[in-house]
């Protein structure tokens, strides 16, 4: 190689350098081979060395040059996020890291492929309101890059839920990657706050407001905190209205507390309605429990609420929260006339969102109990319940029944697990489980339909009115071939099979259509479908809460023919609950 080629080709190894330190802070991984003289001006980089024998990798240390590199790569993912290595961010300590997605190639490529592709699976599970499915999703990021926005993802669909300690579960996980995931941290406090852990709520809203004093989100979240805070201290379903209003009155040193935040995020961004309608409600609310409220401080909130939501407004005609902003303000301040209009233009912005809907129902239900406004607050709330009345809610069962159970033997198996003589004893096991389970209508029941103990459980919780909902982790011809048809009986497991689908008020939940194709390894070896669809059915089963879930297994205790089996859900619903109906088969027969 000629000398001009050797520089051209270090110029070009400095300049994909300085890009990267100048995109990312941290992460680098630097190789060199042996060279007569040290590069200049990276003398200070941790770097592995290489060896070379006649222009390529020297066989005799091949093996153990690659296990450096790995360990190397290794020690820099699990390095502390807030190491900055880039000189470039040393030196510009406010220099902010842009989003991974963002730095995608604008050509097409593997990378940008998978990302998109598992994008719009997530999007789609979004959309259907499937969070089991974003959690599995959120396991299966094409890139490590994404794992952040992904569990961040999954989070915010189980806030939806209000399965608060399943969502923190999510936020922690995309801290423990980048602790300093200034969004995450938000919503950690956000579930901190609802699951009544104030003083580590607030310990943790502290943090981020001391990160970052100019931000409005910052301290709309702190406002948040305080708010919920001071809600439960005197907010209780056995007391009258009257009541309640004389114990929030009591409370209006919490109620400042709760103020002072929304104000700062407001004046931090007058654009921020949200914070602003909030600073603006307590303030409000705060007057009509007889404490120390200022009607200039009011006055000025009126103006730059109604700004803010009407601008909002003419940059989306379709902002609902916006449009919720401002018909709060009318609630507020406005005769009723104003009331009933502006409730009405929001709930047909929401486009029967049951979620928002809900988000407005439930503040209107915080003025209904302290007897704020009483012939605005009834009118307002009769158009969201109406409204809510159309939409379609989301349903929520009283127990999520999950099992995995042992497929009925083929012929001639040796030894025998699940003979088909059997069958008629497991059923009756099964039946007895799920009395003493107390299960019906309000239930829902989530299982393969293999035959044998799928089957059965299925059957036994239609005979009692329970809820089907059957997930099969390949297309139907090729589960019927693999799950049912083995069966030393198969074609007669095939014909149940089909009785039950007649029944269902929905169909089988296909994997492959659902959340996609197996996803593979860095290395290209392909998931365990059966595996995959067991965490499929525990993620579907765990987002309606853990204390829901009730797991029965028709297991003998040991491993399956293959990954997959019951060995592995049993195990991972011990993980997480122990409320495990084991149907052991070693003493049923």
């Amino acid at each position: 190689m000629s000398k001009r080629a050797l520089d051209s080709g270090l110029n070009n190894v400095w300049y994909e350098l300085g890009v990267r330190h100048a995109l990312r802070a941290r992460g680098v991984v630097l190789v060199r081979g042996p060279r007569p003289n040290q590069p200049f001006d990276i003398y200070t980089d941790r770097k592995l060395h290489y060896s070379l024998r006649d222009g390529a990798p020297d066989p005799a240390t091949l093996a153990a040059d690659r296990h450096a590199m790995t360990e190397m790569v290794r020690a820099s993912m699990a390095s502390s996020t807030r190491r900055k290595v880039s000189p470039v961010f040393q030196l510009i300590p406010n220099l902010e890291q842009p989003e991974w997605r963002r730095l995608l190639l604008a050509e097409r490529n593997e990378f940008s492929d998978a990302y998109a592709s598992w994008a719009s699976r997530m999007e789609v599970a979004r959309q259907r309101n499937r969070p089991g499915d974003i959690l599995l999703l959120a396991d299966e990021t094409p890139m490590r890059a994404l794992h952040v926005e992904a569990k961040r993802c999954a989070g915010n669909a189980l806030l939806k839920l209000k399965q608060y300690d399943l969502a923190l579960e999510q936020f922690e996980r995309a801290l423990d990657i980048d602790s300093d995931d200034k969004i995450s941290r938000e919503k950690k406090s956000l579930c901190l706050s609802r699951l009544g852990r104030f003083e580590e709520a607030r310990e943790w809203v502290r943090q981020l407001t001391d990160d970052y004093p100019q931000d409005a989100e910052c301290w709309a979240q702190a406002g948040r905190v305080e708010k919920d805070n001071w809600m439960a201290r005197w907010r209780q379903a056995e007391l009258t209205p009257a009541q309640m209003h004389a114990a929030a009155s009591d409370e209006d040193a919490a109620l400042g507390e709760a103020i002072d935040p929304y104000y700062r995020a407001f004046v931090a961004d007058p654009t921020h309605h949200y914070a602003g309608i909030n600073a603006l409600t307590l303030q409000v609310l705060r007057q009509h429990c007889a404490g120390d409220s200022e009607q200039t401080v009011i006055e000025r909130l009126i103006g730059g609420v109604q700004w803010a939501s009407l601008t909002a407004q003419e940059r989306n005609r379709k902002d609902y929260w916006a449009r919720a902003s401002f018909a709060e303000l009318c609630l507020l301040v406005k005769p009723v006339d104003s009331v009933r209009k502006e409730y009405g233009n929001m709930v047909a912005a929401a486009n029967r969102d049951w979620f928002a809907l809900e988000s407005s129902r439930l503040t209107l239900t915080l003025f209904q109990d302290i007897d704020f406004r009483p012939a605005e607050t009834a009118v307002a709330l009769g158009i969201v319940e109406r409204e809510i009345a159309r939409s379609k809610p989301p349903v929520e069962p009283r127990q999520v029944l999950l099992f995995s159970g042992h497929m009925i033997d083929p012929a001639g198996r040796v030894p025998p697990r699940f003979p088909a003589e059997r069958e008629a004893l497991a059923a009756e096991k099964i039946g007895q489980t799920l009395d003493q389970l107390g299960v019906g209508t309000e239930d829902l029941a989530l299982a393969q339909a293999a035959s044998g103990g799928d089957m059965l459980f299925l059957e036994a919780c239609r005979a009692r009115g329970v809820r089907l909902q059957p997930m099969l982790p390949f297309d139907e011809p090729e589960f019927i071939e693999r799950s049912i048809l083995p069966a030393s009986n198969g074609e007669r497991w095939r014909e149940r099979y089909f009785n039950l689908l007649a029944t269902l008020e929905e169909a089988p939940w296909i994997m492959p259509i659902e959340i996609g194709a197996l996803p593979r390894s860095a290395s290209g070896e392909e998931a365990n479908a059966f595996e995959r669809c067991n965490l499929w059915l525990l993620y579907t089963a765990l987002a309606w809460g853990v204390s829901k879930v009730r797991f029965i297994c028709l297991w003998n205790g040991g491993g399956g023919d293959g990954p997959g089996g019951t060995a592995h859900m049993y195990n991972e619903v011990k993980r997480r609950t122990g409320r495990v109906s084991w149907l052991d088969t070693r003493t049923l027969w």
